[in-house]
């Protein structure tokens, strides 16, 4: 049974918090959704999760997402996000091991997590998973498009970006929704398609406002996080992506992977951006994969990654007293 919360954050914003499972667990499970999406794109890795047992599962929809609380222009950032982050991880997972899941946007606001609370982070997170996401911005982001009308795709996507943030907390009406079906299914999914899968996207786009799907556009694209998942260590960790992603192709998993050793890489024929959707085995797989082994790492593991934590910390420091 799901417990529905609403947490108000240190600047106002509520956000709406989803959770299952057992209070005890030995472990918990963070799930993040993607841009202009929300907490349900995770519904079959909820089930999965609650099916094996011995997780407690943390489901939350980000700010100005879902059914959470709009965010003002200036708040609609990742580093902003994994402020929110580190939240929620207070309040709703105070002890033990944690494993954070996130999808595109969610993926990158474990980034910014680890990146800001880097000893908070080596203290607690025992396992990651990366689902269609990238640490590089839209460095790879092609759109499925040759190059010159990738840039030309780019520079209107982000021009028209500009003009939504400035339109408010206004979502769009339902009746433009069944106009923009066609061009959602082309730039999220793959070859083949769940009508299910689909209607969840196009629910969850329908709330997303407008300053949202706006405001968070700069953000995404700038990120350049190669060098804080290098300095994680040995942390169990999966990246997944689907080979005929747009957003966020074959490349973004590839150097994700290649910057956090020891991370599984899955590639999904013929699936697109929405892999928790498409292919739901595969990423089911691959989580109750890692939350097997956060379950069983000890805190002496724990213990290594902070203090290796602390020495970055103190490395940067020094390049900062030297700046």
């Amino acid at each position: 049974m799901s417990e529905r919360s609403e947490a108000i954050l240190s600047d106002g914003v509520r956000l709406f918090v989803e959770a299952s499972g057992p209070a005890d667990a030995p472990v918990t499970v963070v799930l993040m959704h993607g841009w202009c999406l929300d907490r349900r794109t995770w519904h079959h890795q909820v089930s999965a999760l609650e099916a094996a047992g011995g997780a407690r599962i943390v489901r939350y929809d980000a700010r100005g997402h879902g059914r959470s609380g709009a965010t003002r222009l200036h708040s609609a950032t990742l580093p902003q996000l994994g402020r929110d982050l580190a939240e929620v991880l207070r309040r709703y997972a105070p002890h033990g091991p944690v494993v954070l899941a996130g999808h595109s946007m969610g993926g990158m606001t474990i980034m910014e997590y680890a990146d800001s609370y880097p000893e908070e982070f080596a203290a607690r997170i025992a396992g990651l998973v990366f689902v269609s996401t990238t640490a590089e911005g839209h460095t790879h982001t092609r759109y499925g498009l040759p190059a010159q009308l990738a840039t030309l795709m780019r520079a209107g996507e982000t021009a028209g970006a500009g003009l939504l943030a400035r339109c408010g907390a206004w979502r769009p009406h339902r009746a433009v929704l069944p106009v923009l079906r066609p061009s959602v299914r082309w730039l999220l999914f793959g070859d083949d398609l769940d009508d299910a899968a689909l209607q969840v996207t196009m629910d969850a786009v329908g709330r997303a406002p407008l300053r949202s799907i706006g405001g968070f556009r700069p953000s995404i694209g700038a990120q350049q996080r190669l060098d804080t998942l290098a300095a994680l260590g040995d942390v169990p960790a999966a990246a997944l992506v689907g080979d005929r992603d747009r957003l966020t192709p074959p490349a973004c998993a590839e150097s994700i992977a290649g910057a956090l050793p020891g991370t599984e890489l899955t590639v999904c024929p013929g699936a697109g951006h929405m892999l928790m959707l498409e292919r739901p085995e595969a990423v089911n797989a691959a989580l109750t994969t890692v939350v097997a082994r956060a379950a069983g790492s000890t805190p002496v593991e724990r213990s290594r990654r902070r203090r290796r934590a602390h020495a970055r910390d103190e490395q940067r420091a020094g390049y900062d007293q030297a700046a």
